[in-house]
């Protein structure tokens, strides 16, 4: 299984663009913001698309009694989830090595796929109830208390994914380039035990 152990090599290692590439982008753009605001998510903290974006959003959110943008420090997740994605990577690699010497089955590329699935959907899970809290736990001091047609009071819940219009803001969220190469990555892994199991078969026959 030497070209499938290769692929599975090539696909785990594409996760590591998430050490360089940002996970999930979310834009603010309204009408006093021709350049429109944005945060750049990444697994070890979150970064202004511009240099004081994070510095303007924060600004904003204290009018409506949102917290600030939260630092490195103040979730557990930016410490977690690089070691969960290193050793993710560390596990798909030797298993593709592992395929390449013929130590192990193919199935353990579907094996390393179901699992990775199963972490990325832990992961926006995570990250929904993060948006939720930070839309949601308002500050009952605000400066701005504004209510809906039924008299409850505004949530600020960013869109998990897509567009939604909050206020006079357009908020876009959207998957990042690290998000992209998750994808590939785990793609290539599914084309890799199917590669794997053609070779099988075919040394069997």
């Amino acid at each position: 299984m030497k070209k499938a152990g290769i692929i599975m090599i090539i696909g785990s290692l594409l996760l590591l663009g998430l050490f360089k590439f940002p996970l999930w982008n979310i834009m603010l753009g309204a009408p006093q913001y021709p350049d429109p605001l944005g945060m750049d998510i990444y697994i070890e903290g979150i970064q202004g698309v511009e240099e004081f974006d994070i510095q303007n959003i924060d600004g904003l959110n204290h009018y409506i009694g949102m917290k600030t943008i939260p630092k490195v420090e103040d979730m557990w997740e930016f410490s977690v989830f690089p070691k969960v994605i290193g050793a993710m990577v560390a596990l798909g690699v030797l298993i593709g090595i592992l395929g390449f010497l013929g130590k192990v089955s193919y199935k353990w590329f579907l094996g390393w796929f179901v699992l990775m699935s199963v972490l990325g959907i832990l992961g926006m899970y995570d990250f929904n109830l993060w948006l939720i809290d930070y839309g949601t736990d308002l500050d009952p001091k605000a400066i701005m208390k504004l209510e809906n047609l039924d008299g409850t009071p505004m949530t600020y819940k960013p869109p998990l994914l897509g567009y939604q219009k909050m206020l006079n803001f357009d908020v876009d969220s959207w998957p990042g380039t690290g998000a992209y190469m998750i994808f590939v990555g785990m793609i290539l892994t599914v084309v890799a035990f199917f590669v794997g199991k053609k070779e099988y078969k075919k040394s069997k026959a």
